[in-house]
C-alpha cells in the first residue's frame, strides 16, 4: 500500500505544487482546501497527468472539517503517513489598526489551524508509531518584521509548538517533525498579504503612513531588482518539502533559499537545522 499524505491549503501556490510533486513521486495525496470552487486548476492537472490525488474540503479554522477529513482518510486507508500543514495567509498591518476580528483570524489561520490539524492526526500516528508532520512556517517565524507583528507572532508560535512536540513526541513515537521556512514566494499569498494591509481602501494612515510607504517601497524594489535572488517559485518550495519527507533524518528547521539563510543567519548560525537545540532540551528535561 502506497504512502499517503494529507496537505492543507492546496488551491494555489505552494500547496497546489506540493500536492502535484508528491503525487508524481508515487504518494496517495489528499489535497484539501477551504473553498472547493478554487479546485479547477488542480482538477485539470489531475486529469492531464492521471495523478492519484483526491480533493477534499477542509477549513483549518473549523475543527469539525479537520476531524471529518482525518476520519475519512483513516476509514479509507487505516493510516496517515504524512501531514503537511501548509494553509496560511499573509497579513501586514499595524497592531493599532488591526481589528479584534483580524487579530483572531491571523492566529486562527496561521497558528491554531496547525495546532488543530496536528492534534487530529497525532493519535493515529502515535498508534502506528510512525509519521511525519511538516509545517510551512516562514522566515517570519524567526525574525520579526515591520508591519508583520501579528503574522510573525503566529509563525513564532508555530515554531515553538513544533519544537516542543519534537522534543518528546518525536523520539517516543517515531514521529518526525519539521518546519519549512521560506522567504518571499511569488504566489497569491503575497497578493493576499498586501491586500490585507488595506483599511477601507487605504493603507496605513496617520503617523504610520510615512513608515509604511518606505516598507512598500522596499518590497517593490526587491520585487523589481532582486526577484531572482529573493523570491522563489511555489515549485521550488514544494520540492524542498518533498525532500524533507524523503529524508530519513530530517531537519527540525529548513530554510528554502540562500536569501532566507542569509536573512536569518544571526539566529540560526549556531544550529542551522535546529537539531542541536532539540538534543539540549531533551537532555535538560528528559
Amino acid at each position: 500500500m502506497k504512502k499517503n499524505v494529507l496537505i492543507t491549503g492546496t488551491s494555489t501556490g505552494v500547496g497546489l505544487e506540493t500536492a502535484l510533486v508528491f503525487a508524481k513521486q508515487g504518494y496517495k495525496v489528499y489535497a484539501t482546501m477551504r473553498n472547493l470552487d478554487k479546485s479547477n486548476t488542480l482538477k485539470q492537472k489531475i486529469k492531464e497527468e492521471n495523478l492519484d490525488i483526491e480533493i477534499l474540503e477542509l477549513d483549518v479554522t473549523k475543527q469539525e472539517t479537520i476531524s471529518k477529513t482525518v476520519e475519512y482518510i483513516i476509514t479509507k486507508d487505516k493510516k496517515i503517513d504524512i501531514l503537511i500543514n501548509n494553509a496560511g495567509a499573509g497579513f501586514a498591518k499595524t497592531l493599532e489598526q488591526a481589528s479584534t476580528e483580524e487579530i483572531e483570524w491571523v492566529n486562527n489561520v496561521n497558528y491554531l489551524g496547525v495546532v488543530y490539524a496536528t492534534k487530529a492526526v497525532l493519535p493515529y500516528m502515535r498508534k502506528q508509531k510512525a509519521g511525519r508532520i511538516i509545517t510551512v512556517s516562514s522566515v517570519g517565524g524567526l525574525i520579526g518584521q515591520p508591519f508583520n507583528e501579528l503574522y510573525c507572532a503566529a509563525k513564532f508560535a508555530v515554531e515553538g509548538f513544533i519544537e516542543a512536540l519534537a522534543t518528546y513526541v518525536g523520539p517516543s513515537f517515531n514521529i518526525k517533525f519539521s518546519v519549512v521556512e521560506p522567504g518571499g514566494i511569488s504566489t497569491e499569498f503575497m497578493k493576499s498579504a498586501i491586500s490585507n494591509t488595506a483599511i477601507n481602501g487605504q493603507f496605513a494612515t496617520g503617523e504610520y503612513e510615512p513608515i509604511f510607504a518606505k516598507y512598500l517601497e522596499g518590497n517593490q524594489r526587491r520585487a523589481n531588482e532582486e526577484a531572482e535572488n529573493t523570491y522563489q517559485t511555489p515549485l521550488e518550495v514544494a520540492t524542498v518539502i518533498a525532500s524533507i519527507a524523503e529524508n530519513e533524518h530530517p531537519p527540525l528547521r529548513k530554510r528554502t533559499s540562500k536569501w532566507a539563510e542569509e536573512f536569518t543567519k544571526l539566529k540560526t548560525a549556531l544550529d542551522p537545522d535546529g537539531l542541536k537545540q532539540i538534543q539540549q532540551i531533551t537532555k535538560t528535561f528528559l
